[in-house]
């Protein structure tokens, strides 16, 4: 085709197109979990691509975290053209400041400028890869005690180049290496994240020469035209109307004693096809890590409005005309100022902004939203440091050993294991052989917590409780595990999930409160006790079908007891006993 060939899209030809540019972006997530040096790559997923059009509009993500990309791939693109306004071919730049764009420190980016053969900037491609260290002054990347940026000690790259002409500036990545305690696990997460965006350069330049730039421009164009015309038509099924909630995250340090309320609030006008969210009604920035960056703070409301309309609408840049996001300066969910700490940005504040909208939707009318997902990080997900005896080297690395967290939407159960409302279920467990084998550790065990679903007519995901220590050595475990005070709220009539907690047991066997933002020091032997939230629920537990009442209660996770007081279904000898049932339920329809 000729570089000026056709440029008009039927729906076949924009999907064919639209399907060739969600594979380059697979085959950068496939190139990064498999050459991913650590476990928060290569087991858990903590990873992210995405292509952004030279006009730093976000075109396609595959399958990526939330949190990574609806926000953020746009506001960094757009500083790389700002702070380098001489791109080349073979350039490749380092992104992971929260003040320019990034999430937050540990999503260390790659950018890389597609360039033509005549020089022209004609696509970004961007691969995001969560480091399990970063040189904090601590052993964690969610440091969310860190009173400032320089408290937090992460090493912060403002779209820093890292290669040119397809060569490292070895300068950097040295700078790098005597900072961070793993640095050849660094290194090699580093070259992955790199192979990832060249491949991303390499199959689009062969597009390119294939389609035409002109071709490839005209299909953005299309394609975002597309994605528009569908949010709007999805905006257009939910009630018009107003709705502000709040969800509270539980106190940390440098928060007040009674937690950090953050308000939500929606107007959704149905006819014109317009969302508007209002996030500045929140508290000024905290002497904490736990504020939000502006990509992680548009995300998380972003992340609430998908999780509250039709599933199948792209999300792209087209989808987001439709949604404004109100964000002010130097507040908790918002713009950060140098030097606020930004440390754990893409979990705890944004999962309470993106619970908030998607129950803020629920309030609107029953059948639309959804309840609030479990909150993190509790320490089966935090971050394991010390020394293994086994080699006698240091290791720093994040484990997602038990997580699960779903929300309960209007017609549906929770997915169990959805991780947070920022994952969309993507970041996996881990597999705990895999982590033993990787780490010296013991498993002890790994279970969902009867009688802790978010009850409702839809429930929501049980809490999980998991159990390890270390063997032969000491190990630290960190962790910023929101969730105990104020567990995961139902809609419509739904009720909260399990909540989180952490306990220490000793050698003698005797159990020790944790605080929820800490580092456990682990001797030989201790055990921690991880209990990870469970998800809202939502309806009313009464009008649940009582056979699913019945199926929990012979798998073990719901008592005959709760089954009767909280969803009106009565057993007697194991079986559901009809007659007190429908006395109990009053009459309460399914």
């Amino acid at each position: 085709m000729s570089q000026a060939g056709e440029c008009s899209f039927d729906g076949a030809r924009l999907a064919i197109i639209a399907n060739r540019l969600d594979g380059i972006a697979r085959k950068m997530a496939n190139t990064l979990l498999r050459t991913g040096r650590s476990g928060v790559l290569n087991r858990a997923k903590d990873f992210s691509c995405c292509i952004v059009t030279a006009e730093c509009d976000l075109l396609t993500t595959a399958e990526s975290l939330p949190i990574h990309v609806l926000s953020g791939p746009d506001l960094m693109a757009r500083s790389m053209r700002d702070l380098h306004c001489n791109l080349r071919r073979g350039d490749a730049y380092l992104h992971n400041s929260p003040y320019h764009g990034c999430s937050h420190a540990a999503d260390q980016t790659i950018l890389v400028p597609v360039i033509d053969s005549a020089g022209v900037h004609r696509f970004t491609v961007i691969a995001k890869a969560h480091q399990a260290d970063i040189g904090n002054s601590i052993p964690t990347t969610y440091m969310g005690s860190a009173v400032d940026v320089y408290n937090e000690g992460a090493l912060i790259f403002p779209c820093v180049a890292v290669q040119r002409e397809y060569e490292d500036l070895a300068d950097i990545l040295r700078m790098c290496e005597v900072r961070i305690r793993v640095p050849e696990q660094w290194r090699g997460d580093y070259l992955a994240a790199l192979g990832a965006a060249r491949i991303g350069e390499r199959e689009l330049l062969g597009l390119g020469a294939e389609l035409g730039w002109d071709a490839l421009d005209a299909f953005a164009t299309a394609w975002f035209d597309y994605s528009e015309n569908r949010m709007a038509h999805a905006i257009s099924a939910l009630p018009t109307g107003r709705a502000s909630v709040v969800s509270v995250h539980d106190p940390f340090p440098g928060t007040p004693s009674d937690g950090v309320p953050i308000r939500s609030t929606i107007e959704v006008d149905a006819v014109a096809g317009r969302i508007e969210i209002d996030l500045e009604d929140n508290p000024d920035c905290l002497p904490c890590g736990l504020n939000l960056s502006e990509a992680c703070a548009r995300t998380a409301a972003l992340v609430g409005v998908f999780n509250s309309i039709d599933c199948t609408v792209p999300k792209n840049a087209g989808a987001f005309r439709r949604v404004t996001v109100h964000l002010r300066e130097n507040c908790v969910v918002g713009i950060p100022r140098h030097p606020t700490s930004c440390s754990a940005a893409t979990t705890n504040i944004a999962d309470r902004v993106s619970n908030g909208v998607q129950r803020a939707f629920a309030e609107l009318a029953d059948g639309a939203g959804m309840a609030e997902c479990g909150a993190l990080i509790p320490p089966a997900g935090g971050v394991l440091s010390g020394r293994d005896p086994r080699t006698g080297l240091e290791y720093v690395n994040q484990v997602i050993l038990g997580l699960t967290g779903g929300a309960a939407g209007p017609k549906n159960d929770a997915w169990l294991t959805a991780v947070h409302v920022g994952s969309g279920g993507l970041a996996g467990l881990d597999a705990v052989e895999l982590d033993e084998l990787y780490h010296p550790i013991l498993v002890e065990g790994r279970e969902l917590v009867p009688d802790s679903e978010g009850a409702g007519r839809q429930i929501g995901s049980q809490a999980i409780r998991v159990a390890f220590g270390p063997i032969g050595a000491a190990m630290n475990v960190a962790f910023v595990s929101d969730g105990h005070h104020n567990p995961a709220l139902g809609a419509r009539g739904g009720l909260p999930g399990g909540r989180a907690d952490q306990r220490l047991r000793r050698l003698d066997g005797n159990e020790v409160q944790l605080p929820p933002c800490s580092i456990a020091a682990l001797e030989d032997g201790e055990v921690i006790i991880s209990i990870g939230a469970g998800g809202g629920g939502y309806g009313p537990p009464m009008h649940r079908d009582p056979l699913l009442i019945a199926d929990a209660v012979r798998e073990g996770l719901l008592s005959e007891r709760r089954a009767a007081e909280i969803y009106g279904v009565v057993f007697e000898a194991g079986e559901i006993d009809q007659l007190a049932t429908v006395r109990r339920r009053g009459g309460a329809s399914q």
